[in-house]
C-alpha cells in the first residue's frame, strides 16, 4: 500500500510538473511558519535598522535595512505562492530576483551620490544596530535550513536569509573599520559589495526559476493543439 502511495505521488509530482521532494516542502506546515516567522523578523528588524541607519548616517546599514524590508514583502510572495504550480512559482522567483536586482542597482546609485558627499559616519550606533540585524538573521535563517535545496521559490527565500547574515557581519567590519580610521570609506566600501552580493543572488534565482521554467514550456510545446 505504501509503495502504491509512494508511486502514486511520484505521478501526480511529475504531471504537476515538480519533484516529490519540492512538492512536500511546499505542503509542509513547518516551512509556512518557517515563512512566517522570517516575514515577521525581517519587517520588523528593517524598521528598526532603517532608523539606525538614519541616526548613524550610514549607508551600509541604511542598504542592509532595504533588504531586511524586501525580504519581508518577498517572503510573503513566497508565502502566497505556496500551493502554485511549478510554472507560476517559477514567476514568482522570478520576480524576486529582478526585485533583488532593482534594489541592488538603487543601493549602487545611493552609494556612488554618497562618494561625492563624504558626511561623519557614527561608528558605535552602526555597530550596535549591525550586530542586531545579524542577530536576528540568525535567529530567521535557523528554521529556514531544513528547507533550503528546494525549487527556485524555496531557494529564494533562503538565500535571502543567507546573505542578509554575511551583509551583517560585513557592515560590522565596518563599523570597526570606521572607528579605526575616523573616515567613510569602510561604510561606502561595504554598501557595494553588498550590492554586488544582491547582484550575484539575483542571477542564481533567476537562472533556477528559467530552468524550472523551460521543462514546462518544452512539455506544452510537445503537447498536439
Amino acid at each position: 500500500m505504501r509503495l502504491k502511495t509512494l508511486r502514486g505521488s511520484l505521478r501526480m509530482a511529475d504531471d504537476c510538473g515538480c519533484s516529490a521532494d519540492e512538492e512536500l516542502i511546499e505542503k509542509s506546515p513547518g516551512y509556512r511558519r518557517a515563512l512566517w516567522i522570517v516575514v515577521a523578523l525581517n519587517v520588523g528588524y528593517g524598521v528598526v535598522e532603517l532608523f539606525g541607519g538614519y541616526l548613524s548616517n550610514s549607508q551600509a546599514l541604511k542598504a542592509d535595512a532595504l533588504d531586511f524590508l524586501g525580504d519581508g514583502s518577498i517572503t510573503f510572495i513566497a508565502i502566497l505562492a505556496i500551493g502554485w504550480s511549478l510554472a507560476w512559482r517559477a514567476r514568482a522567483a522570478a520576480i524576486q530576483g529582478l526585485f533583488l536586482s532593482a534594489m541592488a542597482i538603487w543601493i549602487l546609485y545611493e552609494t556612488i551620490s554618497r562618494i561625492l558627499d563624504q558626511s561623519a559616519v557614527e561608528p558605535f550606533a552602526m555597530g550596535v544596530f549591525a550586530l542586531g540585524a545579524l542577530i536576528v538573521n540568525i535567529i530567521a535563517i535557523l528554521p529556514l535550513l531544513p528547507y533550503r535545496d528546494g525549487d527556485a521559490n524555496v531557494r529564494a527565500v533562503w538565500l535571502f536569509s543567507r546573505n542578509d547574515a554575511i551583509g551583517n557581519v560585513a557592515v560590522l567590519i565596518a563599523a570597526g573599520l570606521v572607528a579605526f580610521t575616523g573616515a567613510p570609506w569602510p561604510d561606502l566600501i561595504v554598501a557595494l559589495i553588498v550590492a554586488g552580493i544582491f547582484l550575484h543572488s539575483a542571477w542564481g534565482i533567476l537562472i533556477q526559476a528559467r530552468r524550472d521554467l523551460n521543462p514546462i514550456k518544452t512539455k506544452e510545446d510537445a503537447e498536439p493543439s
